[in-house]
């Protein structure tokens, strides 16, 4: 009985000791957050304008730049880069295996653009 007392007792005095922590330490994680929140970029149009990500669909007519970001190779890349880009992005686009012809048609019209 004794030691389920102590038990007991140590058991409170965690458990004091855990909540005098918490109650000290809550306004300077307060002041934290509010510190890291106000220091977030803000997301407006102009901040995504500047974005490193392409935007947006395809251009009508295909550029060199933008072959390049379909096949995730660089515009001047060698012929055998493309093709085992091409390669890589068919096998996964292909209609026959339930990809998109829309999809499919742009890879080929990237690669050949980038043959060239």
């Amino acid at each position: 009985m004794a030691s389920g007392m102590i038990i007991a007792g140590l058991g409170l005095a965690t458990i004091g000791f855990g909540a005098r922590f918490v109650l000290r330490t809550m306004p300077t994680l307060g002041k934290k957050m509010a510190d890291a929140v106000g220091s977030l970029p803000k997301l407006d149009s102009k901040t995504l304008a500047n974005s490193k990500y392409y935007k947006g669909g395809f251009e009508p007519k295909m550029t060199k730049r933008e072959a390049g970001l379909i096949l995730s190779v660089s515009p001047s890349a060698n012929p055998q880069k493309v093709r085992a880009a091409y390669k890589k992005m068919m096998l996964v686009n292909h209609p026959d295996r339930g990809g998109s012809p829309y999809i499919s048609a742009k890879l080929s019209e990237a690669k050949d653009m980038l043959d060239k």
